[in-house]
């Protein structure tokens, strides 16, 4: 095989705690990801040559500078790989929504080129390599629910309900990093002492640091939230709310739809890209 097309799934965050801030910088998490049933998609074609060409461009992102040019040049850098590889990327996932899009994009190549180039690696040695990337990539590498640590990158599976969400994009794009340094940022939220997780966890600490700036996110949540909980995923800009049915979904997002631009996507505890990955396993074993 020399050419692969691969999903990269969008993820929510259910909840999302703060509970410190290092000395590096960086800020302790407490969170649960599931992914969603909606991705960008991205097309592989190996190369003799070693070169890593994206033939898709980003707006404001130069091509050196992608989380997908870097996870590939950093996967055939650790592991000695002479190929290379053109990449083509359809992005339906917003930049700067909170819901995984360039780290997802990271994870997705990270799997994808693993395979084309026929390596050995083990998923935990994957998972590192995009940790490197992004706090987020390595939820996407392992490609399932989680009540994640850390800064994100300690992991324990969980399979909360998987119901439908509609989930709006407010026109905003919001700077991860400006949040997380606003001096008004929670970040003293205890530590959960329970295990499993329990449920009922909704709060995300980044919220009202995001509404108090970004008035698109706020009316978006107040829309959202005449018809059920609506909740911020990471730093935004996106805000969700669950449905126990795509029509009840669908019914909510179309009274919606004149003022707030949104999607429907069902809720994952296995990511669509992994489903993808252990089908062409199956078939090429068979």
């Amino acid at each position: 095989m020399s050419r692969l097309t691969l999903p990269a799934p969008a993820k929510l965050n259910l909840w999302l705690h703060i509970t410190g801030r290092r000395a590096d910088g960086y800020h302790e998490l407490e969170t649960v990801f599931q992914f969603l049933d909606r991705a960008d998609e991205l097309t592989f074609e190996r190369r003799d040559d070693g070169q890593i060409r994206l033939h898709t461009a980003i707006d404001h992102v130069p091509h050196d500078s992608n989380l997908i040019v870097r996870a590939a040049r950093a996967l055939q850098a650790q592991s000695g790989c002479g190929l290379g590889a053109d990449i083509w990327l359809d992005k339906v996932l917003p930049m700067g929504g909170g819901i995984g899009g360039g780290s997802s994009d990271a994870a997705t190549t990270l799997l994808a080129l693993h395979h084309l180039w026929q390596l050995d690696w083990s998923v935990d040695r994957l998972a590192a390599l995009g940790l490197t990337l992004g706090a987020d990539v390595p939820v996407f590498v392992r490609g399932h629910a989680a009540f994640a640590q850390g800064v994100g990158e300690q992991l324990t599976p969980v399979d909360p309900p998987e119901p439908w969400y509609v989930v709006l994009v407010p026109q905003v794009s919001v700077s991860t990093a400006e949040i997380f340094s606003h001096p008004e940022l929670t970040r003293d939220s205890l530590p959960l002492k329970m295990r499993p997780v329990p449920e009922g966890n909704s709060r995300n600490d980044c919220q009202p640091v995001v509404e108090q700036r970004y008035p698109e996110v706020r009316n978006a949540l107040n829309s959202l939230g005449k018809f059920t909980e609506a909740r911020m995923t990471g730093t935004g800009s996106c805000v969700f709310g669950a449905f126990p049915s795509k029509a009840e979904a669908g019914r909510v997002l179309a009274l919606l739809s004149a003022t707030q631009a949104g999607f429907v996507a069902k809720g994952s505890n296995v990511s669509m890209l992994h489903r993808k990955l252990q089908s062409l396993i199956k078939k090429s074993s068979a």
